[in-house]
């Protein structure tokens, strides 16, 4: 006689993402946990494809019922220590468990999976990590708001300063596309390249943008603003549950006397309302920061995201943040490159920041 399923033993196996039925399971589990896009393999396949960093994941399983899931991605840098990341390139994408034993048998497996493949750390973008791990609930805040009903009350339901600036940006006669063409992607690579550039940060690869439109489909799309036949502004959003999330976005230096930035948001939740989004979700910015303050002044409460590490015995973990202070000489002087020297050294680099 078979034990009863309550009795069954739960396991943690590596998935094997390259089955289509695997990947489809995992997708499923996703979503009725109402997980992030993160968390799905096309996300993590996506940036292996953009990067050739690894993909890989860990699924607990009970009786042949999904109960938890991993997403991970293997990170190699020759600048920083390597790392199994959840998930690479992305602000979401911790451990998603049917309770928290499950959760805290998938963070104890990754790193034991670490240990043996001589990772430094292991780090996670949310869910919950045993307690002998480090945590981390005050570096970074997540900002996200319904959607207004119409483009006019979604204009009224920014704050007076903020609306004030997106009105004198929609006075400049900017004109808005969105698309996937290679039009569309190279716009935004245009426009975000030179804009990370000016932050003094590496530029990500083009593949990795490219491969993550391709991923998702009709589930991400590019909203670009433009000065006559001059992009200036341009974001690639993702669409999930009902979320539009702005994802990788940014502006020339003259977005800013053309308020382009401010019409771009406010035209893509205009866009995302007509695609059925309910909601914006603006994403991640390190509490009190620059980008911080913006989402606050266009009206979102931040929620203080939680994060969390673990570390070889004896190894520090890698720091990756652009604001740490170790790095503030490397960037002033990465602002001072041109753009097209910026954009052909930046991308290796800027593999090893997932």
């Amino acid at each position: 006689m078979n034990a009863p399923f309550g009795l069954c033993e739960e396991t943690v196996m590596l998935a094997d993402l390259s089955d289509p039925g695997e990947a489809a399971r995992i997708e499923q589990f996703v979503f009725s946990h109402g997980a992030s896009p993160f968390h799905l393999p096309r996300w993590l396949c996506a940036v292996e494809r953009g990067t050739g960093q690894k993909a890989l994941g860990l699924i607990a399983e009970r009786g042949g019922t999904m109960t938890g899931w991993l997403p991970l991605t293997e990170v190699h840098s020759p600048l920083f220590p390597s790392a199994l990341a959840s998930s690479g390139f992305a602000v979401d994408g911790g451990i998603v468990a049917s309770d928290p034993r499950t959760g805290k048998r998938l963070a104890r497996a990754a790193q034991e999976l670490a240990a043996r493949r001589s990772y430094a750390s292991v780090e996670l973008r949310g869910g919950d990590a045993p307690e002998d791990w480090s945590v981390q609930t005050d570096s970074h805040c997540g900002f996200r708001s319904e959607l207004a009903q119409d483009d006019e009350a979604q204009l009224l339901a920014i704050p007076r300063k903020a609306r004030a600036e997106v009105r004198k940006g929609l006075k400049n006669e900017l004109r808005i596309t969105t698309g996937v063409t290679e039009s569309d992607r190279a716009a935004h690579y245009a426009c975000y390249s030179e804009s990370v550039r000016n932050l003094g940060t590496p530029v990500f690869p083009r593949s990795l943008f490219d491969a993550v439109l391709d991923a998702f489909e009709d589930d991400a799309d590019i909203l670009t603003v433009w000065d006559g036949d001059r992009p200036v502004s341009s974001v690639l959003s993702l669409y999930h549950r009902g979320d539009v999330m702005p994802y990788w976005g940014g502006g020339v230096w003259d977005a800013r006397t053309l308020r382009a930035n401010e019409v771009m948001y406010y035209e893509l939740m205009c866009h995302a309302r007509r695609r059925g989004c309910i909601a914006f979700d603006f994403g991640r910015s390190k509490t009190g920061s620059g980008p911080y303050a913006f989402k606050k002044n266009w009206g979102f409460e931040p929620e203080p995201l939680s994060y969390s590490s673990w570390s070889a015995d004896g190894v520090e973990a890698r720091d990756v943040d652009p604001t740490s202070d170790a790095y503030q000489r490397k960037i002033a002087l990465w602002k001072k490159l041109p753009v097209p020297i910026a954009n052909l050294i930046g991308p290796p680099i800027a593999r090893g920041l997932a």
